[in-house]
C-alpha cells in the first residue's frame, strides 16, 4: 500500500513540473487525490470536504482557484502524462500489433446554457440529442492499455458567431470555428510533430464519413480503419464515381 502511495506521489510531482509555479502544486495534488476517492460526485466541494474536513471551506476555495482561475496549460500537463506512461505502453507494443491512435468525442450532459460550448447536440452518454458539451480526444492504445494525449473542447458555430456570449464565457476572440474532424486532424498533426510513435488511426463514422478527413490522414502518412455509414460511397485507387447521365436521355 505504501509503495502505491509513494508511486502516486512521484507521479503527481512529475505532473506538477508542467504547472509553472510551485504555488499550484498543492492544488494539482489535492484535485487529483479527490478524483481517485470513492465519491459519488467528483466536484471540488465534496472533494474538499473529504480531503481536509477540518478546513473544508478554505480547501474548497483553493481547489476552485486551481481548476477555474489558475493559469496553467492542460496540454503541458498531458505531455507530462505521456512522458510517464508511454514507456510502459512501449514495452509491449513491439510484441503486439503496435500502437493504435483512437479518435473519439465525449459528451458531457449539461442543464444550463452558460458552460462554454454547451448546445443541443448528440451526446454519447445519453445516446440521443440533448444539451451537452463535446470534447474531441486522441488516445494512444495497445492491447494492454490506452492513454489520452490530446483533448479539446468542441465549440459549436453558434458560439463563435455570438461574440458577446463567447467573450462572457472567456473564449478568445481569435478562436475560429472548427468541425470535430478538423480538431482531430490538428491533434494528429501535433502528435506527429511531437514525435509520438505512429499507429493505425481508428475512428467512428462521424469522422470516417468525411472524405477530406480520410485523405488528410493518408497525406500524414498514417494508415486508418474508420467507420462509414451505409450511404457513403468509396472507390478503389485509380477509379472515380460514374459520370452523371444527362437528363435528356430519359425524356420520352
Amino acid at each position: 500500500m505504501k509503495e502505491d502511495v509513494d508511486e502516486f506521489d512521484a507521479y503527481l510531482n512529475h505532473l506538477a513540473q508542467a504547472l509553472g509555479h510551485a504555488d499550484r502544486h498543492s492544488g494539482l495534488k489535492g484535485y487529483c487525490s479527490g478524483l481517485v476517492m470513492p465519491l459519488s460526485r467528483k466536484s471540488v466541494e465534496p472533494m474538499a470536504a473529504h480531503i481536509d474536513p477540518l478546513h473544508a471551506s478554505a480547501k474548497h476555495q483553493s481547489l476552485h482557484h486551481f481548476v477555474a482561475k489558475a493559469e496553467w496549460s492542460d496540454r503541458a500537463v498531458l505531455q507530462r502524462v505521456r512522458e510517464w506512461v508511454m514507456p510502459a505502453l512501449g514495452l509491449h507494443a513491439a510484441e503486439e500489433a503496435g500502437y493504435y491512435w483512437i479518435i473519439d468525442d465525449t459528451g458531457f450532459p449539461k442543464k444550463g446554457k452558460h458552460s462554454v460550448g454547451v448546445a443541443r447536440q448528440y451526446c454519447g452518454q445519453l445516446g440521443k440529442q440533448d444539451n451537452c458539451q463535446i470534447a474531441v480526444s486522441l488516445s494512444i492504445a495497445t492491447q494492454r492499455g490506452s492513454l489520452p494525449i490530446a483533448w479539446q473542447l468542441y465549440v459549436p458555430k453558434e458560439w463563435i458567431d455570438d461574440r458577446e456570449r463567447a467573450r462572457r464565457a472567456g473564449i478568445p476572440d481569435e478562436l475560429v470555428f472548427q468541425t470535430k474532424p478538423q480538431i482531430a486532424l490538428a491533434q494528429l498533426r501535433e502528435a506527429i510533430a511531437s514525435g509520438v510513435a505512429p499507429g493505425i488511426v481508428l475512428a467512428d463514422a462521424g469522422y470516417g464519413d468525411e472524405t477530406a478527413f480520410r485523405e488528410s490522414v493518408t497525406e500524414l502518412g498514417l494508415l486508418y480503419a474508420v467507420g462509414i455509414r451505409p450511404g457513403t460511397s468509396v472507390w478503389a485507387p485509380g477509379t472515380a464515381p460514374l459520370p452523371l447521365l444527362r437528363p435528356e436521355l430519359f425524356e420520352f
